[in-house]
């Protein structure tokens, strides 16, 4: 049994898993699940062909494994527990990324065969899902990085261009490939101020003014809501 604590979980179109965690664990086990439910979609311990997991996580400053071997590693810990950010290490790709309970974190976990969806068309599918679906919510939403933005990425999710909304990351395995991606929902100065210091001892320059939220594009949008109509972009964006 995955150690996933489930607040409701149900197959949606017959393919898809859908699993709403109501639980808040620590940094490193909430980054952990999403491995978990990689390599049980790979081994086909799940019968679904995806898995969509919403999460609300507790404050975390996630770094990628290159970035813990950058000189300004142990400065980047400290500045983050500071902030009262936990600093973990993230299982996918990117660079380093602050949110909170006020963010929406979300994974999808797709089976692949080989020579199947491949990096790239995967980002490319969900991102222009997840882009149609803020469309709906009255959002000038784009599919595209914006310069100087947190953990660049050519499938970053932009608001007007101007600031970043949504950043994805991957990881792979034999048999299925996972992207996780966070969306805030609220004011975003604090995770400005702790990007400011740990960007600052990794030596990574970065431009503050491109952190975005949704709730600065769209005001008075109920989260669930808002999970809902990720949940509905992400049940079909892959094959």
């Amino acid at each position: 049994m995955l150690p996933v604590a489930v607040a409701d979980a149900s197959p949606f179109s017959g393919r898809t898993l859908v699993i709403r965690e109501d639980d808040r664990p620590d940094a490193e086990t909430h980054l952990a699940r999403s491995v978990d439910l990689l390599r049980a979609v790979a081994a086909g311990a799940i019968a679904e062909h995806r898995v969509v997991r919403l999460s609300t996580p507790v404050p975390t400053v996630a770094m990628s494994r290159r970035e813990s071997r950058l000189p300004g590693f142990e400065a980047a810990q400290r500045f983050s527990r500071l902030r009262g950010f936990a600093p973990a290490i993230r299982p996918t790709g990117g660079r380093a990324v602050a949110y909170d309970p006020t963010c929406i974190v979300f994974d999808i976990v797709a089976r692949e065969r080989e020579g199947g969806l491949g990096q790239a068309r995967f980002f490319r599918d969900v991102g222009d899902a997840l882009t149609a679906s803020l469309r709906g919510l009255g959002v000038d939403a784009r599919v595209g990085d914006v310069p100087g933005e947190y953990c660049p990425g050519e499938f970053s999710i932009n608001a007007r261009g101007v600031v970043k909304l949504i950043g994805t990351s991957q990881r792979a395995v034999r048999g299925a490939r996972l992207l996780s991606g966070m969306l805030p929902l609220g004011d975003v100065g604090h995770f400005v101020d702790v990007l400011t210091e740990v960007n600052a001892a990794l030596e990574l320059d970065w431009d503050p003014t491109t952190f975005g939220s949704l709730g600065a594009e769209v005001h008075g949008i109920a989260r669930t809501v808002v999970e809902d109509v990720i949940v509905a972009a992400l049940v079909s964006p892959v094959g």
